[in-house]
């Protein structure tokens, strides 16, 4: 793996793991696998990480750059090499995301982390991992009830809260308003569905007339907004539950010719998402750092490989993009 230069973000992350790194790196010369000072801490010469997204997409591209990096962190401070396997299905279905569980489980990683489509459909899969021995973390979503995983991501209510009650301000309290929804299935996706519905039910002058589902896919978010403002034409705002929710539903209102008059609090950090508030599409967007939740995804596999206990949950926090900011 070639060394990654690092961002001003990863670098201020770098920082905390220094103590952690540093332990690992004096416990074998590279080449050797021997037993730690803690009990059933070992130190590999090499470690392969496998990264299985919801789907074939921009956002998780990004988090596959962050996955890199922590790879190449943990390359340089402990001598060990990082494979870092990033498998994708080519559509938001389930049933492909197991089958590359299962394809993983059989190379014999040493730790898998997963976006969950379906909590309840990926749960066999995830169990046969464990059972195997080989440590399962989840990223951007929440572990299946029960299942004691460490997860990475935020709390993607407040994400939808956040959003939600930009628009009601945006519009003054008063309007028809509509969400799209990512996969139906995903954890995340539903927790924020549910919690912008619960933020408009609040609110006496708002009312939701609509909710578009793009499976995670630009062009099915374009196509489910252009039908829904043209069955709805007194819509004045949307909220989204995915990434490419937002990019579809801006470009649906700007073929439609109502920038302006359909107002959009977005979601995530996608290229296209800066400039659709610069070009006065969107007012803004909250990011769940896709990056951070790959870089963090794989310091906890490769933490849980060496024997070293991980949290229960890691929060990146979340990044709220304005007009004020979208050029840092």
């Amino acid at each position: 793996m070639s060394r990654l230069r690092a961002t001003p973000a990863m670098e201020e992350i770098m920082k905390t793991l220094t103590l952690a790194l540093a332990t690992v790196a004096t416990l074998a010369l590279p080449g050797h696998a021997v037993a730690a000072d803690g009990p059933g801490m070992t130190k590999k010469d090499s470690y392969r990480f496998v990264i299985i997204p919801k789907v074939v997409h921009p956002w998780f591209d990004l988090v596959n750059d962050g996955a890199q990096e922590a790879g190449a962190v943990i390359e340089a401070q402990t001598g060990s090499k990082v494979e870092i396997v990033y498998s994708a299905p080519q559509q938001a279905d389930v049933v492909q995301q197991n089958q590359i569980i299962e394809s993983s489980i059989a190379t014999r990683p040493d730790g898998i982390a997963i976006d969950l489509l379906d909590a309840s459909g990926n749960r066999a899969s995830l169990e046969e991992a464990m059972e195997q021995g080989i440590p399962v973390t989840v990223f951007d979503s929440v572990p299946p009830e029960g299942m004691n995983l460490t997860s990475i991501g935020n709390d993607f209510c407040e994400q939808a809260e956040i959003a939600s009650e930009r628009l009601v301000e945006l519009l003054g309290g008063e309007g028809e308003v509509a969400i799209m929804m990512g996969v139906p299935t995903a954890p995340n996706h539903a927790i924020r569905a549910e919690c912008h519905e619960k933020v408009f039910a609040k609110y006496d002058g708002i009312k939701l007339v609509a909710t578009g589902i793009d499976n995670d896919s630009i062009k099915t978010a374009q196509k489910q907004a252009a039908a829904i403002m043209q069955a709805n034409p007194g819509l004045k705002g949307w909220v989204a539950c995915d990434a490419a929710g937002p990019i579809g539903i801006g470009q649906a209102i700007q073929e439609a010719g109502k920038v302006g008059e359909v107002l959009m609090v977005g979601l995530d950090n996608l290229p296209e998402m800066p400039q659709l508030i610069r070009d006065g599409v969107a007012d803004s967007s909250s990011s769940t750092k896709p990056q951070m939740q790959g870089y963090w995804s794989v310091m906890a596999m490769w933490q849980q490989a060496t024997g070293i206990e991980t949290p229960k949950y890691i929060d990146t926090g979340i990044a709220i993009l304005t007009t004020d900011n979208v050029g840092e």
